[in-house]
C-alpha cells in the first residue's frame, strides 16, 4: 500500500496530481512542518489505498486501487479545512474564484456519489479517505503552525 502512494494510471493522472501537489503543498508543509508533512502525506497513502481497498471488497467493484490521488486529496482537505476562506479558481478559469471550503464539499460530494454511483473515473473511495484523513488532520489546535501555542 505504501508503493501505491507513488503510483498514477496515466501521465494526465500524474500531470494533474502534481499540478495539485505543487498547489497546496507549500500551505501544507507551513501548517505541518516538513517532517510532519512527510509522515501524514505516506499515512495517507496507505490509508487511503485501504478504504479504496475495503469499499471496492465491500462492493464487489474490483480494479486498480492508487493511493497518489488519496495522498494528494489528503493535503488538499488539510489546506482547505485550516483556511476555509481561501480563494481557489479552477487552472482554465480563472475568473470563477470559490471558497476552500466550498471546493472541499463539491469533491467530497462528487465523490460520495461516484462511490455510490460506481462511477469509474477515478478512485472514489480513495479520495474519500484521503480527505477524510486530512481533514482530521488540518482542523483547529493541528499542525506545527503558531497558533497551537507551541514551537514549531
Amino acid at each position: 500500500m505504501l508503493l501505491s502512494t507513488f503510483s498514477h494510471f496515466s501521465f494526465f493522472h500524474l500531470a494533474a496530481n502534481m499540478y495539485v501537489l505543487w498547489s497546496f503543498s507549500t500551505s501544507a508543509v507551513s501548517m505541518l512542518g516538513r517532517e510532519q508533512f512527510m509522515a501524514v502525506y505516506l499515512s495517507a497513502g496507505v490509508v487511503s489505498t485501504f478504504v479504496s481497498y475495503i469499499c471496492k471488497m465491500a462492493t464487489g467493484r474490483f480494479g486498480p486501487s492508487l493511493g497518489a490521488s488519496g495522498a494528494i486529496m489528503t493535503v488538499l482537505a488539510a489546506v482547505c479545512t485550516k483556511m476555509p476562506e481561501a480563494k481557489l479558481a479552477i487552472i482554465f478559469l480563472p475568473m470563477f474564484t470559490f471558497t476552500a471550503a466550498n471546493a472541499l464539499k463539491a469533491i467530497v460530494a462528487m465523490d460520495t456519489a461516484g462511490v455510490v454511483l460506481g462511477w469509474k473515473f477515478f478512485d472514489h473511495a480513495a479520495h474519500l479517505g484521503g480527505a477524510l484523513f486530512g481533514v482530521t488532520r488540518g482542523g483547529p489546535g493541528r499542525g506545527g503552525g503558531s497558533d497551537d501555542g507551541g514551537t514549531a
